[in-house]
């Protein structure tokens, strides 16, 4: 017989327990201070390029232009982008029991009114919607509405995040 190497978890200290608290029920209602985000040029071509949309509204000025818009045209999912700074406030509040390291993104639907265009400023106002348990794991449900100056609504952006109560 081989002379094999067992491998073994590390001692569990009390520094990380095994079972985390739910999530604050109380979260729900909550609505964030709102946030505001230019849409540049280049980060709308370095994010179509990233997801790779080739589409030349995303890229060329001119064509952009040619088919009734003032710049570059953002693909759908740059929504994420403009809402990053709303999903971080909600990451940085302390009560709300959110450990990052035990939450992964559970769904997304984007509801849009009109596309995004470079140039523009926006502002983003999130507000979590709901916070419910299951099989001991917590389920935060979130709504960012997305406006632009004159106040009119661009896009919705429904949104779940999973989060994990105790180690898998």
């Amino acid at each position: 017989m081989r002379n094999q190497r067992v491998r073994r978890r590390p001692a569990r200290s009390s520094r990380y327990p095994r079972a985390v608290p739910p999530l604050n029920p109380n979260l729900a209602g909550r609505v964030f201070p709102p946030t505001t985000y230019l849409v540049g040029r280049e980060k709308v071509r370095e994010f179509a390029r990233a997801v790779r949309a080739m589409n030349p509204l995303h890229h060329d000025i001119d064509a952009a232009r040619a088919a009734g818009f003032d710049d570059v045209v953002a693909p759908t999912t740059f929504t994420t982008v403009v809402q990053s700074p709303s999903v971080t406030q909600l990451l940085e509040t302390p009560d709300t029991g959110l450990d990052l390291s035990r939450t992964v993104h559970g769904s997304e639907k984007i509801e849009y009114r009109r596309p995004i265009v470079a140039g523009e400023e926006l502002s983003t106002v999130l507000t979590i919607t709901d916070v419910t348990e299951r099989a001991g794991n917590s389920i935060l449900s979130t709504v960012c509405e997305i406006r632009d100056v004159r106040g009119e609504l661009v896009a919705t952006v429904i949104s779940s995040l999973l989060h994990r109560s105790e180690d898998a």
